[in-house]
């Protein structure tokens, strides 16, 4: 699709947009997001963000290393971070703090269950 024609398409929803868009979708009262072919107050709903991709990254930990210790790092090499083992995980969605879990195995693989999530208001006035 080609942007360049409709620079509205590509313009961020206004914070406080998303906020009433949200609310109204989550509320069991009042008015409910519909698609944008049938939401005849505001002419959108909440489908235009479905398709839009996300950054989504687990932090272990953190911690500062000089470049000489950077540089001396071979297979084997542990680098101590600054949470503790049993702390829960930070889940970050573009850059932004969501959730914290645990770490779980699913299958081979690594998952995160969550066990708190950052509440919608917060999320929504980290959004800027």
């Amino acid at each position: 699709m080609d942007t360049s024609k409709n620079p509205q398409s590509s313009a961020r929803p206004d914070p406080e947009e998303l906020k009433e868009l949200l609310d109204d979708s989550m509320s069991g009262s009042g008015r409910r997001a519909s698609s944008p072919a049938t939401d005849h107050d505001s002419g959108r709903g909440l489908d235009f963000l479905y398709d839009v991709p996300l950054q989504v990254s687990v932090e272990v930990g953190r911690c500062k290393i000089r470049l000489r210790d950077l540089l001396k790092m071979g297979e084997g090499y542990v680098i101590e971070l600054d949470k503790l083992a049993g702390e829960p995980l930070d889940l970050y969605v573009n850059s932004k703090l969501i959730a914290r879990g645990e770490a779980v195995m699913v299958g081979e693989k690594f998952g995160i269950r969550l066990t708190d999530v950052v509440s919608t208001s917060d999320r929504i006035e980290n959004l800027g």
